[in-house]
């Protein structure tokens, strides 16, 4: 282990500690920085907390007193989430998670993203914090597409506007495709697709156009869709398709990764 200093990220003094627990799955980047202000990551059972800490095979990481594997091959899964959970490691009001709810046998992983308590639908789970949040960044240019159910009086005119992108409550946001599939009184389906994905965002734009969101279902994630995937499921990505559609992500030969109790 290493401190401070210019030295480049994975060169001879290893790799800074941020980084390197988000490819071990712990926490995206910036969240592993947070754990690092907390005090609660160890190297060779020294507590460290500045972010251009440097680790190596040699060291001996420990988040709580767990011990972390090395950083796994990189992998992705698809999730069905069921409504009712939040996509959060650690809910302040102790409210379920997703992370409590997923199948026993999977490594730590975090999401690409979230889904809030009352939606459901396709949520990407990958053991890398750096890939996670590369695939949040709009710049990917990946579409994120929901089935949404609204009531209300449909205006097609405001609705097809979403396309030029809208200001609500002095946030502005990005284009929205939006184009109505069925109407059954007040009650309408909607197909909706965006770039941004911020936070509530389909929620926000549809109360302003005065429609209440009564059911919220995201069906795809750029190129990964939810298909048939019951909920409550998670479905590995194979290794051929992630090469295909993430080149970067190239997974290697696999080994279980895992976080075992440490030392007292």
């Amino acid at each position: 282990m290493s401190d401070g200093g210019a030295a480049g990220e994975g060169g001879a003094r290893g790799e800074r500690i941020a980084k390197w627990l988000a490819r071990a799955g712990v926490a995206s980047r910036r969240d592993a920085e947070k754990l690092l202000a907390e005090g609660v990551v160890a190297v060779n059972g020294a507590v460290v907390t500045h972010p251009a800490t440097f680790v190596d095979s040699a060291d001996i990481v420990q988040v709580r007193g767990a011990v972390v594997d090395a950083p796994d091959r990189t992998r992705l899964w698809r999730y069905h989430k069921p409504e009712g959970l939040v996509t959060t490691h650690r809910d302040p009001q102790n409210r379920p998670t997703v992370f409590d709810a997923l199948p026993p046998g999977l490594p730590r992983v975090v999401s690409v993203g979230r889904l809030d308590l009352n939606s459901e639908g396709l949520l990407l789970l990958t053991n890398d914090g750096a890939l996670a949040r590369r695939l949040e960044l709009p710049d990917n240019g990946w579409t994120r597409r929901y089935r949404v159910r609204v009531y209300g009086t449909i205006d097609n005119r405001a609705l097809g506007g979403l396309v030029r992108g809208v200001t609500v409550e002095g946030v502005r946001y990005g284009p929205i495709e939006a184009m109505l599939d069925a109407r059954t009184g007040t009650n309408s389906w909607l197909s909706v697709a965006l770039k941004e994905g911020r936070n509530r965002e389909v929620r926000k734009v549809m109360a302003h156009l005065g429609l209440q969101v009564t059911r919220l279902i995201r069906v795809a994630y750029g190129p990964f869709q939810l298909g048939n995937l019951e909920r409550g499921a998670v479905d590995e990505v194979p290794g051929k398709v992630l090469r295909e559609q993430l080149p970067e992500a190239a997974p290697g030969a696999a080994r279980p990764a895992r976080t075992r109790p440490g030392p007292g």
